[in-house]
């Protein structure tokens, strides 16, 4: 028997010792196990919260500023370093974690100082301290992975207890989506959200919205690198790469879950329900990264499938307002009317 066609995982037809045609696809689908994805189902949870948490950051700049922030991929993975370095060196997880805050509170002045200060456009200021923080990434760790074992060190959370890991993960979301919910109320907080709404508004309004940018990046990256630091100890390992594409996993958690939550509660979506579905987009992405994988797709595309998933679901508001706004649907609402009319009259 041999593959006629086929994908790196998945033999679509097979022949047998005749020569004749035979659908593999049955073979295939009967070699998936449903208990694989259930028990796999509580690990892609909880990197999802974690992700759901880096995803909270980025919603400070991509919805509330609307700022394309690219440093998120460099300073997710400055949070992770700092955390590897000072574990190993005999400093507390806790500790390891608040300097991580700091250490992305620190990239974000710098994306916001030559964004505002040097009027370096907002893409090309993020990029430019991604570039920088992938050589001081490298710099703090000394090589380009370095292991953070829960067997030789104390952690917050490691992979090899993950119900515990849920529930901190699920602590750390509920704390910070107080806490935002409760800054971006405050008068600071709201000069923010007014900045992204109408900078040219916010600034005749006497606001200054350069100090409100650098706030907000400042905040954002921090919010990012904490939970670098916290998927840096799940996984056990810090890695140069490990923030990379890490603007497209947040943007990724940030789109499904506006998206699902606008859908579900519609007009009464208030602020404090957008970031609880921001951390469930972040669930939900891992959920289907979790099913694409079972499925044994080719992991080389997963971020194939990751751009398709965000593609989608960008698309779905805009598709759905042209739904509503179409000349056929008008034309069918004016023909309803109009016989309703004719009723009446006669």
């Amino acid at each position: 028997m041999g593959c006629i066609f086929y994908t790196p995982n998945i033999c679509i037809y097979t022949k047998n010792e005749n020569g004749e045609k035979m659908d593999g696809l049955i073979s295939y689908f009967s070699s998936l196990n449903p208990m694989t994805f259930v028990s796999q189902l509580p690990g892609n949870i909880a990197q999802g919260i974690i992700w759901g948490l880096m995803a909270l950051g980025l919603f400070i700049t991509f919805r509330l500023l609307n700022f394309a922030d690219l440093t998120v991929d460099g300073s997710f993975a400055t949070g992770g370093a700092v955390t590897a370095i000072m574990v190993i060196n005999g400093v507390p997880a806790w500790a390891a974690l608040l300097t991580s805050l700091a250490a992305g509170i620190i990239a974000g002045l710098i994306t916001g100082f030559l964004h505002t200060v040097l009027a370096i456009p907002d893409i090309l200021s993020g990029i430019l301290t991604q570039i920088a923080l992938y050589s001081i990434n490298l710099n703090i760790m000394g090589k380009a992975n370095l292991p953070v074992s829960y067997r030789n060190y104390d952690l917050i959370l490691s992979a090899s207890n993950i119900k515990m890991a849920i529930v901190i993960s699920l602590a750390f979301a509920v704390v910070l989506i107080g806490l935002m919910y409760w800054y971006f109320g405050t008068e600071s907080g709201s000069t923010i959200r007014a900045t992204g709404s109408n900078p040219d508004m916010s600034k005749a309004q006497g606001i200054n919205i350069n100090v409100a940018k650098v706030i907000a990046l400042a905040l954002s990256n921090g919010v990012v690198a904490m939970s670098g630091s916290l998927f840096a100890q799940y996984q056990g390992f810090a890695d140069i790469n490990m923030g990379r594409g890490a603007i497209v996993i947040g943007l990724a958690a940030v789109i499904i879950g506006m998206v699902i939550g606008d859908a579900i509660f519609k007009k009464k979506s208030n602020f404090v329900i957008k970031l609880i579905f921001v951390v469930v987009g972040g669930i939900l992405y891992y959920i289907s990264m979790g099913i694409v994988l079972w499925l044994k797709m080719p992991t080389d595309d997963t971020k194939l499938f990751t751009a398709v998933i965000v593609a989608l679901f960008l698309a779905v508001p805009n598709l759905k307002e042209k739904s509503k706004n179409s000349f056929k649907r008008a034309a069918k609402r004016n023909n309803k009317n109009i016989l309703v009319e004719g009723r009446k009259d006669a």
